[in-house]
């Protein structure tokens, strides 16, 4: 199971964290240092490819020379993305190696990246609420 914690920070901003330890600052587009919600969806789904690419083609030989890419896609409604495109840039070191880059990453996008299929399939997104937590203040009005 997948699992990480986001919370408001002491300073006001966001923090994301895993049972690693791993941590990423999440906040608006217009603060500096941080990544925004959407970004981070975006990071996930070339994340999940990439990570997987890669050891898929160097198992088969072929160790590329550069992988990198870029995820985007913009927003058709004020709360809803379009598309999302994800465009490789590589380097290859033979022919060869392109022909097993393309098959492992058009498989890679198709059956094996969990993001993308989520996303594609549209899982479902469940909101579970706790019992109301009212703080002592709150409870008795005369409490300072």
């Amino acid at each position: 199971m997948a699992n990480v914690r986001v919370e408001r920070t002491e300073e006001g901003g966001f923090r994301a964290t895993n049972a690693r330890g791993a941590e990423v600052l999440i906040g608006g587009g217009d603060e500096d240092g941080v990544f925004t919600p959407v970004e981070l969806l975006l990071a996930a789904v070339g994340g999940c490819n990439i990570v997987t690419v890669e050891p898929l083609t160097a198992k088969r030989g072929h160790r590329l020379v550069r992988l990198a890419m870029t995820v985007e896609a913009e927003k058709v409604e004020q709360n809803k993305l379009g598309p999302v495109t994800i465009t490789y840039d590589v380097e290859l070191p033979s022919e060869a190696a392109d022909e097993v880059f393309r098959a492992v990453a058009g498989r890679v996008h198709e059956k094996y990246c969990t993001v993308s299929r989520s996303l594609q399939e549209g899982t479902e997104v469940r909101l579970e609420l706790p019992e109301a937590a009212v703080t002592p203040a709150e409870a008795d009005p005369k409490l300072p």
